[in-house]
């Protein structure tokens, strides 16, 4: 498993430092230089404006501007495919398409059987399946590859307040806000196989979970937000370790919101007061950095609801990456307010000159422009 090549420090990550770079804007990394960088900020999403082809604005001027359909709204869950990113947006309450490749926004589950009421979660297959929880339906919806409505998961009986969804294997689970349990289901027949947890604030149990994702193994990461930690439970739902606590200083958190895993086991978790993203070690439980924050800057946060990694679509976002700068994957955070809805931050590896202990940044940006 990869490391991070630096040691937490609790002041110099507040804040990403900006440095000059390749590009005709400023350069944000996380840590600052002279530290190792590990994320940079590359560039905000919120509305179709930000990604479409300049040579369609006439068009545009011809037909009119249609707002509803494209911009973000209010982003509460995010999930990627090759070439596409979706937004559940809550102002709207659909779907919303990016289309990476045609830099085009659409719309996902507006009418008939597959019409989403109060969407909360989604959860993405590696067949590009796509299972939508959705409150208000008190229902999974599922849409296919070619986004055509599947089936529904639940009834009305079933769920109280379903407001995430993640999928292993034969195992469908699903997060309950109400019920305060992660239900499991069987992706075949829909049958209630087993539940997780219960109202409580000891280990195992869970009071107000509001988002769930799983690791490659299946182990399951429950935000149990109003116990303000992270809980991670095996495939069998047998609890394993948690993460966090309720507190101010580094490593604790206010109102955790989303979270996600890469493939090297570090733990993304937005937190909605301190408005910035926390990546633990899981193996370890160590903090390992924050960024974000907030404020005014391109690349602090407002109100973040959600995180995602994406490993596929990082190639349509090289040209926004610093030149000693080499991405891995890119993580897409939403925020609910204010002007950047979907903030996009690239992980990659420092290839520039050398970092020292006891360079400062004037020596690193003196090696840069020889």
């Amino acid at each position: 498993m990869k490391r991070f090549a630096f040691l937490l420090a609790p002041f110099f990550l507040l804040i990403g430092c900006t440095t000059p770079g390749n590009l005709s804007e400023s350069v944000v990394f996380y840590p600052p230089l002279p530290q190792q960088p590990r994320l940079q900020y590359l560039f905000s999403i919120s509305s179709e404006d930000d990604i479409r082809d300049p040579g369609s604005a006439f068009t545009e001027f011809l037909i009119g501007d249609m707002v509803s359909d494209k911009q973000i709204g209010k982003p509460y869950d995010i999930g990627s495919t090759p070439g596409k990113i979706y937004v559940l947006d809550r102002r709207y309450n659909k779907l919303l398409v990016i289309d990476l490749v045609t830099r085009k926004f659409s719309h996902l589950g507006g009418r008939g059987m597959g019409a989403l009421s109060e969407p909360s979660g989604i959860w993405i297959a590696q067949d590009d399946t796509k299972y939508i929880a959705d409150m208000k339906r008190k229902q999974v919806v599922v849409f296919d590859g070619a986004n055509n409505y599947q089936r529904v998961y639940g009834d009305k009986e079933l769920f109280d307040k379903p407001v995430d969804v993640a999928v292993y294997e034969n195992n469908v689970y699903v997060c309950d806000m109400d019920k305060n349990q992660i239900l499991v289901l069987d992706k075949q027949t829909g049958a209630l196989s087993r539940t997780i947890g219960e109202q409580g604030g000891e280990e195992g149990k869970l009071y107000k979970p509001s988002h769930i994702t799983l690791d490659l193994a299946g182990n399951l990461y429950v935000n149990d937000a109003f116990n303000y930690k992270v809980q991670k439970f095996d495939s069998n739902g047998r609890f394993i370790k948690s993460f966090g606590f309720h507190g101010d200083t580094v490593g604790a958190f206010a109102r955790p919101k989303g979270l996600d895993i890469d493939r090297d086991g570090h733990m993304y978790v937005v937190d909605s007061a301190y408005e910035n993203t926390q990546i633990f070690d899981v193996e370890s439980g160590r903090l390992l950095l924050f960024f974000g924050g907030s404020g005014g800057a391109p690349d602090n946060m407002f109100l973040p609801a959600s995180v995602h990694i994406d490993y596929a679509n990082a190639q349509y976002f090289k040209n926004f990456a610093d030149k000693d700068f080499a991405l891995e994957y890119v993580v897409y955070i939403g925020n609910t307010f204010g002007l950047n809805k979907l903030n996009v931050y690239g992980f990659g590896q420092w290839t520039g000159p050398q970092l020292s202990s006891g360079a400062n940044e004037t020596d690193v940006l003196k090696k840069r422009e020889q």
